[in-house]
């Protein structure tokens, strides 16, 4: 359990509205909120959707505890309220894409029925999780997909905002990483748990020899030494073949060397080139120092001989775009569809309960989305959701919905997925995503379209809402 008080993690106007719906007998009117978020982070084309196992499993322990009602007593909530949310627990219906799908701008990825009070309560909850958690996993998968088939492994947690470390060291692995050196998060998540050497470990002896020597003596079969803190080609490579050669007479072999200072692609280029003329062909060369897809892009490019890649803060902060805009958004009150209108036209949102279906061309890779109402037969038509003009024709395509029912009268009907088993899914769902829709310089924009019918009822809306001011 990541959180012991899933309930009061929260804004304080998510209560002061459940409070208002509450003094107005308003408790028990139904409504629909959608999941989603308006432009892609990183200037990509895509995110990765993280963050629904930990919210699921939050949400199983939903309740308030006495110290939290205590809490809110003294800052003035009414004792009737109170003793209102001494029982409260949510009792709705959440419909969700997969936990490693991959999504795309203004789709309702996850839809919240239920009662006013009880959808409304949850928002921030939700909206904490899922957005942090895809945007590192799709920070993620970005810099997976410059290292190819390398070992990368998060090594973020000092720099990561607090306890925010925890889920992102799994939405890391949900990405595409490897491990990560964060180890409450591989106990609570199942991942792999990694780590080396600090600079400060070879400071604390008298030389560098004896530091690797030492270290070497108590991890014979998993030694990998840290050679820049003083001169990386003076001494640091020529003292880790000295203790390859000795951890070989022994019967053992040094696992790698790590780089964490200074041009990596020279460095390591010189590095390979020490270790092979010593006979160390099998050592590998760990790098770390401000990685992110950027520079590994171009370590690549560079045929730099690395095996494998530490990130850190680029990583676990999402430094160049450090939150996803996802938003919470009602859709339906009270069975009656509903919509927000913004002068801004991309800012409308969409009315009433929906489903996304997901159209594929003969290879099986993703073809385009459609948004229709969720009782439509799955559209043969789509249409630019401003541009009405713009049609696309889907029926001959291959499809599926891409929404489920993951809780069901506030049960919980999946098994939840494990970090492993969403790594699993996403990096299969990225293979089906072409090339144009990844590159990192101006991506393809992936097509999402409406339904006639879904269209035409926000017009509808749109022009009641027009008329009557």
């Amino acid at each position: 359990m990541l959180f012991s008080h899933p309930a009061t993690f929260t804004d304080l106007y998510e209560l002061t509205m459940a409070q208002g719906y509450y003094l107005s007998n308003r408790q028990t009117e139904t409504a629909t909120f959608d999941y989603f978020f308006r432009r892609a982070p990183f200037d990509g084309g895509y995110v990765l959707f993280a963050g629904l196992s930990d919210f699921l499993e939050m949400l199983k322990e939903y309740h308030f505890k006495e110290d939290e009602l205590n809490y809110l007593k003294e800052k003035g909530f009414k004792d009737s309220f109170i003793d209102y949310l001494r029982d409260f627990k949510f009792t709705g219906s959440i419909y969700s894409v997969k936990e490693g799908e991959i999504i795309f701008p203004n789709e309702p990825v996850l839809r919240v029925e239920g009662s006013i009070l009880e959808t409304q309560v949850i928002e921030t909850l939700l909206l904490n999780t899922l957005n942090f958690e895809s945007l590192i996993a799709t920070k993620s998968a970005r810099i997976r997909q410059v290292a190819g088939n390398k070992t990368v492994v998060d090594f973020g947690l000092r720099r990561s905002q607090g306890f925010g470390g925890i889920q992102a060291s799994k939405a890391a692995v949900i990405g595409g990483l490897n491990g990560t050196s964060n180890v409450f998060a591989g106990l609570l998540y199942d991942l792999e748990i990694s780590g080396t050497m600090a600079h400060s470990w070879i400071q604390s002896f008298d030389d560098e020899l004896t530091a690797f020597r030492t270290y070497a003596q108590h991890y014979p079969d998993s030694c990998v030494l840290l050679v820049d803190t003083y001169d990386t080609l003076k001494s640091g490579v020529p003292n880790a073949i000295e203790i390859a050669k000795e951890l070989s007479k022994n019967g053992h072999q040094l696992v790698g060397i790590r780089l964490d200072s200074g041009d990596l692609a020279y460095f390591s280029k010189k590095a390979r080139k020490m270790l092979d003329e010593a006979g160390f062909t099998e050592v590998k060369i760990a790098v770390s120092n401000q990685l992110d897809e950027h520079l590994i892009k171009s370590l690549e490019e560079q045929n730099a001989p690395i095996d494998l890649f530490g990130v850190g803060t680029r990583l676990i902060t999402a430094y160049d775009n450090p939150a996803l805009d996802g938003v919470y958004k009602l859709s339906e009150i009270n069975g009656n569809p509903t919509l927000k209108i913004s002068e801004n036209v991309e800012k409308i949102t969409l009315p009433a309960a929906k489903k996304i279906t997901r159209y594929y061309n003969k290879d099986g890779t993703f073809n385009c989305d459609g948004i229709s109402l969720v009782n439509e037969p799955t559209p043969d038509q789509i249409q630019h959701p401003y541009f009405p003009t713009k049609k696309t024709e889907v029926g001959s395509l291959s499809s599926e919905e891409l929404l489920e029912e993951v809780v069901r009268k506030g049960e919980v009907i999946i098994s939840i997925p494990s970090a492993t088993e969403s790594a699993a899914y996403a990096a299969k769902q990225i293979t089906r995503l072409n090339a144009e829709h990844k590159r990192f310089d101006n991506p393809h924009v992936y097509k999402v379209g409406i339904s006639k019918p879904l269209a035409n009822l926000r017009d509808r809306i749109i022009n009641e809402r027009s008329k009557n001011g």
